[in-house]
């Protein structure tokens, strides 16, 4: 664990740097792997409250920044589902310049140290979404079940989309690390997991979830059409095609089978989805505008 990364003073973090993100990433990666019994165990929850109280604080600085946004969500169904399918166009980060210039122009290196860093922040779409339907209502637990199958390629080992993207990640020759990751890409698999792991945010997590599959479509087909360009071949590239088509029914189910819903069991959950659903996106936005500085500097 890296603990030195960090001082364990209880001033507010500023989590816009490397070794805040390091720091979570690595925790993240120990803490959800399964392991034995700490042996030390009194240590073990020491270190475990002084990065809950990071990843909290680190949430709470997410919160407050969309926080007038997410306040314009209506709490009305319908009014919520308009404003939602809106973030595809109108939502931070959306429209991003980065991904026709991909789609177009990057080189074979270029999309190499795109993907590199896409996959070191990917925090497991499969996993975020079996933590994140613990104890949800039965119409939305179930359609974030039927979704988690499909990640699990139904049951074909094949058709399991994390290995596909381990598969990339060897086809294009890229070892992906926490330390050679942007700590905007490191931030936003922090958020997602912190969001899908901790129960108060666990409506936070279903609009971020819900998000990410509306939005994905357009950013995967551009990546496909990048590595199409460069010479991959369907097997190879078959990750970014098939998010880039199964990602828009996705959404339309996800709006309809867990948004809707759980908005009219409780509107106050509105709230809650739309800072999840933003916290996402600003996120991204953040990791768009590190990777153009990186590509096109």
């Amino acid at each position: 664990m890296q603990t030195t990364l960090l001082s364990r003073t209880r001033t507010a973090p500023q989590f816009q740097n490397d070794a805040l993100q390091q720091g979570l990433a690595h925790w993240n990666r120990e803490r959800l792997s399964p392991q034995f019994p700490a042996e030390n165990w009194s240590e073990h929850f020491e270190t475990e409250a002084h990065f809950r109280w990071l990843e909290a604080s680190f949430l709470e600085e997410l919160r407050a920044e969309v926080a007038d946004r997410a306040r314009e969500a209506p709490q009305s169904v319908e009014g919520f589902g308009e404003w939602f399918e809106d973030l595809k166009d109108t939502g931070p980060g959306q429209g991003d310049a980065l991904f026709p210039w991909l789609a177009e122009h990057a080189s074979r290196d270029q999309l190499r140290w795109f993907f590199e860093q896409e996959a070191a922040g990917e925090a497991g779409f499969d996993d975020l979404v079996a933590y994140t339907q613990v104890k949800l209502p039965v119409t939305a637990k179930l359609e974030l079940a039927r979704n988690y199958w499909d990640e699990m390629g139904r049951g074909n080992r094949k058709g399991m989309h994390g290995p596909m993207l381990a598969s990339l990640a060897d086809t294009l020759e890229v070892a992906p690390t926490i330390e050679n990751t942007v700590w905007e890409s490191l931030a936003l698999a922090n958020a997602m997991t912190a969001m899908a792991t901790n129960r108060g945010f666990a409506w936070h997590s279903v609009g971020a979830l819900g998000v990410i599959e509306l939005t994905a479509p357009g950013r995967s087909a551009n990546v496909a059409r990048g590595l199409r360009r460069i010479g991959l071949n369907d097997r190879e590239r078959r990750y970014f095609d098939l998010h880039a088509v199964l990602d828009v029914k996705h959404s339309e189910d996800w709006n309809r089978e867990a948004l809707r819903p759980l908005i009219e069991e409780d509107p106050r959950r509105a709230l809650a989805m739309a800072e999840g659903a933003l916290m996402r996106l600003v996120c991204g936005e953040r990791c768009f505008d590190r990777y153009r500085a990186h590509l096109w500097g």
